[in-house]
């Protein structure tokens, strides 16, 4: 059932449910099209009145100018920038919290009226789905204002942060407060949060890149409104919360993470302390199979613990964040390979790289340094390091990533193709070089036959050297319908040709979710259907996030 907006603006005036979105929307996202401009969706099975009088009871649990119901105040919560149709991803609402008292009473009115909610932290999930629920007509639940650094422990290394505190007012905080301590952040950091990128098992680029990995200690809202602080949390006056992540009896943290179990409210996570120095390097090749070769000798180096990050890929990437595409190439399809190659030589760019940098004493590094140079030196890679901190290494905002250094760099990708459409691909693959040019001709081939360039690379993942993570993106003018359904299309084959080969995508967006969940078996769908029906009976959490409902 859907209401029309003029017919529901007048109806919620009555009860002064509309207010003023505190924050535009980001200035990239202004690029991805119109927001969804027709009927506001209701909730699945629920009535005009019925919702009207939740939006009522919501209003007196956080105030009525707080609960979102007009349509230009919307904008942010209904752009999306992956390659869907809007009406897919066309919330109800939003509701701002400002307490976890406030969530816990938003919980209740929800059950009471099986309203569905989508929780947001910082909404700057670009690539994977915004701000936007995974269907339509629910509520989001925006978490944005509770943005409290409640602790930063520098002794421990540790902090405690709300959902709402992005990695810029983290650092500002470390900078202000003069703390030898680094942060680990994905590429749009400064204005993405470590809680919605954690839980969503996003990555960085340090030494604690695996964020997945290095969060500890979470309090969780669940759907009846029962609080729970995993591990030592769950002890009073405990002060390891954020130091020991295991507790006693089942580990739980887990479940929360990806999932639709819970509204998470606070999380512990550990920060990288600032080593005495650190070298910054890049290894260059000028054809795939010294790339391959690379992968392998990187591998080693990373179970050895003598590298302890790493970046894998082509150049086109990297030029994409500072180039057009029309002024790369202006014909038909895919960038051909000869083009490329002109390209490349014509900017002096390496077409294949890694990028690293080691940590630690000066002696430590000096040792270190003569371990990667006699191991890559094998493969016939060029090996270009920093000589000072000038800005003009050729991999610099790797490097700046590496190194605690928050940029907005790669926001220059959305005007690589124009027309604000992207979408991240992101198969995990095993850190082998066989393995790695096996993805490669797996999906470059994809992405040319429905017309779309390759930019992608390879990211190491914290488990100690074993996977790689592949990180590509399909960009597109979302503005054309036609590339739009082509971008679609293109995602859905990739998807099925890698669940064919045996590859598994470690993360995905809103219109793929349902889909993804599938190449895993019907076991785990069941297992998490199961838990969903333990926790949250009424299913007003997040329904298809991760594929996973009542």
């Amino acid at each position: 059932m859907t209401l029309s907006r003029r017919e529901f603006l007048s109806s919620a005036a009555l009860i002064g449910a509309s207010a003023a979105l505190p924050s535009a929307v980001h200035g990239a996202m202004a690029k991805a099209g119109p927001a969804a401009t027709g009927p506001i969706p209701l909730p699945p099975g629920i009535s005009k009145t019925k919702f009207l009088k939740a939006v009522r009871e919501l209003g007196r649990v956080v105030g009525s100018e707080n609960v979102i119901v007009d349509e230009d105040h919307l904008v942010s919560y209904s752009k999306i920038m992956i390659p869907d149709d809007d009406a897919q991803h066309e919330p109800a609402g939003a509701i701002m919290a400002t307490s976890v008292e406030q969530v816990q009473g938003i919980l209740t009115v929800c059950n009471k009226y099986s309203i569905p909610i989508w929780t947001i932290s910082t909404g700057r999930n670009y690539g994977y789905g915004s701000a936007a629920p995974a269907t339509p007509g629910q509520m989001v639940l925006d978490l944005r204002r509770m943005n409290r650094i409640l602790e930063v422990d520098p002794d421990m290394c540790t902090a405690l942060v709300e959902p709402g505190v992005t990695y810029r007012q983290l650092q500002d905080y470390i900078t202000e407060h003069d703390l030898p301590l680094w942060l680990s952040f994905p590429s749009p950091g400064p204005i993405a949060g470590p809680l919605g990128n954690t839980m969503d098992r996003g990555v960085g680029y340090n030494r604690y890149h695996e964020h997945v990995a290095h969060f500890c200690g979470l309090e969780v809202v669940l759907a009846d409104g029962t609080i729970l602080r995993t591990a030592m949390g769950g002890v009073p006056k405990s002060n390891t919360w954020q130091c020991y992540r295991w507790g006693y009896g089942p580990s739980l943290d887990g479940i929360f993470t990806q999932s639709n179990f819970g509204v998470v409210t606070k999380m512990g996570l550990w920060l990288m302390p600032r080593p005495a120095a650190y070298k910054a390097f890049m290894v260059a090749w000028p054809s795939l199979d010294g790339f391959v070769q690379g992968v392998d000798v990187a591998r080693r180096l990373r179970l050895d613990a003598v590298l302890e990050n790493g970046v894998m890929g082509d150049a086109l990437y990297a030029i994409a964040t500072r180039a057009r595409r029309e002024n790369l190439y202006k014909g038909p399809g895919a960038i051909p390979e000869a083009v490329l190659a002109k390209i490349y030589e014509s900017l002096g760019a390496p077409p294949w790289s890694f990028v690293g940098v080691l940590y630690g004493t000066e002696e430590q590094i000096d040792v270190h340094w003569h371990i990667v140079k006699k191991a890559f030196a094998a493969t016939g890679g060029k090996l270009i390091t920093a000589d000072k901190d000038d800005g003009e290494f050729p991999a610099q905002h790797m490097v700046n990533n590496m190194t605690g250094r928050l940029e907005l760099e790669e926001f220059g990708l959305f005007n690589y193709r124009g027309g604000g459409g992207m979408a991240w691909f992101s198969p995990v693959v095993q850190a082998k070089g066989t393995e790695v040019a096996r993805q490669l001709r797996l999906v470059k081939p994809v992405l040319n036959e429905f017309g779309f360039d390759y930019l992608g690379g390879f990211l190491f993942t914290g488990d100690g050297g074993r996977a790689l993570e592949h990180i590509v993106l399909i960009a597109f003018d979302r503005t054309d319908k036609e590339e739009t359904k082509r971008a679609h299309a293109c995602f859905d084959k990739l998807i099925t040709v890698n669940a064919e080969a045996g590859f598994g995508l470690y993360r995905t967006n809103t219109a793929f979710m349902d889909k993804v969940a599938e190449t895993y078996g019907p076991a785990q769908r069941a297992v998490n259907k199961r838990i969903k029906r333990a926790l949250d009976p009424r299913g007003i959490l997040a329904p298809g996030k991760s594929g996973i409902r009542i």
